[in-house]
């Protein structure tokens, strides 16, 4: 599985692509210099319960680290994530 992040202007994803095919995108807004919001996630149903959307959030964790951006979790599953996984808590917004 590979995942590819994009960013133009005010809004960016994360893309899962397992051989080229699509296996799920999750996507978020910039809200300003040092934060996002994760705003949705959509996995292909033929990926589902397979990680690839934990994958997609991950990926935004490890971007969100480096440029030490914090994260709203607006998307039911990236807060769901959130509320399990104390690890990648750092980067949430308090």
């Amino acid at each position: 599985m590979e995942i590819q992040l994009k960013q133009s202007d005010a809004k960016g994803y994360a893309m899962a692509r397992d051989n080229e095919k699509r296996a799920g995108m999750m996507t978020y807004s910039i809200a300003g210099p040092e934060l996002i919001i994760i705003d949705h996630t959509d996995v292909e149903p033929a990926y589902n319960g397979k990680g690839v959307g934990k994958q997609m959030l991950y990926k935004i964790v490890e971007m969100a680290r480096s440029k030490n951006i914090k994260i709203i979790p607006l998307c039911p599953f990236a807060a769901a994530v959130f509320g399990k996984t104390e690890e990648i808590r750092d980067v949430l917004r308090s």
